[in-house]
């Protein structure tokens, strides 16, 4: 008579105890994967928009160059003269400037001159650092996302750090 093989109750506990953790694993890569991608996306996403402005700031050397006196400001934008340096350029009577990146009402600022607009951006250290906030803030929402999705809290506070660093130099700079 042949002999039919069943198994006892532990060993088809154990089996669905194996699967229940293999999927609960299979979960815990998922949310790993999606997390890791979002930060990745943020971070992407900052330098994407800091680089727009930063280029103008970083690689002044080929550009037009000089410096705009600020005389007047309305909403989020300052305008005044701007007078080239070295020949880079001709005199303005207007260009515009970001407000956050200027200091008071008739003080000069060296700003470069994005091609074919009436928009300056800051040049010199200031002007850099302020134009990488916005990499600076993805920085911290990144930080967030890894030590909450990810659990890599060392990364995260590494990068939170650097992050509240560069935003604070740029409010120094500024």
């Amino acid at each position: 008579m042949p002999r039919s093989r069943t198994h006892s109750p532990s060993v088809k506990r154990s089996r669905a105890r194996r699967a229940g953790e293999s999927a609960y694993g299979a979960l815990l890569v998922v949310r790993t994967g999606l997390m890791g991608a979002l930060a990745l996306l943020l971070l992407t996403a900052g330098v994407w928009t800091s680089w727009r402005t930063a280029q103008y700031a970083m690689l002044v050397e080929g550009r037009e160059h000089g410096t705009m006196t600020v005389a007047a400001c309305h909403d989020d934008r300052c305008t005044g003269p701007y007078v080239p340096a070295g020949g880079t350029g001709e005199r303005r009577a207007e260009v515009s400037i970001v407000q956050a990146a200027v200091p008071d009402r008739g003080k000069p600022v060296e700003v470069t001159v994005k091609p074919g607009t009436e928009r300056a951006v800051r040049t010199g250290a200031a002007g850099v650092l302020h134009a990488w906030v916005p990499f600076a803030g993805s920085l911290l929402l990144a930080a967030l996302v890894v030590a909450g999705g990810m659990r890599l809290r060392r990364t995260a506070w590494a990068m939170g750090f650097f992050g509240a660093v560069l935003l604070g130099a740029a409010f120094a700079a500024l």
